[in-house]
């Protein structure tokens, strides 16, 4: 009887230290993806060509500081943002739509407060400045014709975008009236120009608003390839060219 009380209470506690294990890893995997690293998975092709339907990347969470969408369900327990910075253009950046403060969005910081943004017939102005453009090539995206075109900010920060050869029946995606940038706002653009919404439809994005800074592709699936729920598709759906891709502007010397 002694011996049973003895491996009955050595078994509870194994119990009790493996749950104290499992909270203390719960709070740490909650502290990191809160605060340092939070990954991320690519649903649509409004970020192509750098972004695919199918890349899951890391999200840097401390480069504008935090606000209460840095903590899991947008817990309301900090106030304003603490540690901000601002993003810089041509940086990536992950945020809460406005349209519902809830749902994430992925796309590219063009307007900073105090800008004046303007797109007329394609071309975009920043500070009444036309941004240097160069088509490097046409190519296919699903049906559509497209031209890849390098974009170089005011910043010398680069990066590719896709434009529809022709223009879409109803959608004006190519021109935007002048707007002047509010102080803790944002104007964001996606990189598939005509295959985004983004601030030319739903406005500009809070300061608040910032989850974090895109920061690289880690792994990529062709989803028309593979099934998460079939593993025997994995690795002929790995994209084997987006290993390990980062997703920083290029610097135009």
């Amino acid at each position: 009887m002694k011996n049973i009380f003895f491996k009955e209470k050595k078994k509870n506690s194994k119990t009790k230290n493996n749950l104290i294990s499992l909270f203390y890893a719960i709070i740490a995997a909650l502290i990191i993806r809160s605060f340092c690293f939070e990954p991320f998975s690519i649903p649509s092709g409004s970020m192509y060509p750098n972004l695919k339907v199918g890349d899951y990347l890391f999200v840097s969470k401390y480069k504008y500081g935090f606000s209460k969408h840095s903590l899991p369900f947008s817990i309301p327990v900090i106030p304003g943002r603490i540690f901000q910075s601002d993003p810089k253009r041509g940086e990536i950046v992950v945020f809460k739509t406005p349209e519902d403060n809830r749902t994430d969005y992925i796309k590219r910081v063009i307007g900073l407060p105090g800008d004046l943004i303007e797109m007329k017939d394609n071309k975009l102005y920043i500070n009444d400045k036309q941004i240097v453009t160069k088509v490097l090539l046409k190519e296919k995206y699903k049906t559509f014709d497209v031209s890849k075109i390098k974009e170089t900010l005011p910043n010398k920060n680069s990066y590719e975008v896709y434009e529809f050869e022709k223009i879409l029946l109803g959608l004006n995606t190519n021109n935007f009236k002048k707007i002047k940038i509010p102080e803790n706002k944002f104007f964001v653009l996606g990189d598939n120009r005509d295959n985004s919404q983004d601030s030319r439809f739903i406005g500009l994005i809070p300061r608040e608003n910032l989850v974090g800074r895109a920061e690289i592709v880690f792994v990529s699936f062709d989803t028309e390839i593979g099934s998460f729920f079939k593993f025997w598709t994995w690795f002929p759906a790995l994209r084997k060219d987006r290993l390990i891709v980062s997703l920083l502007p290029k610097t135009e010397q």
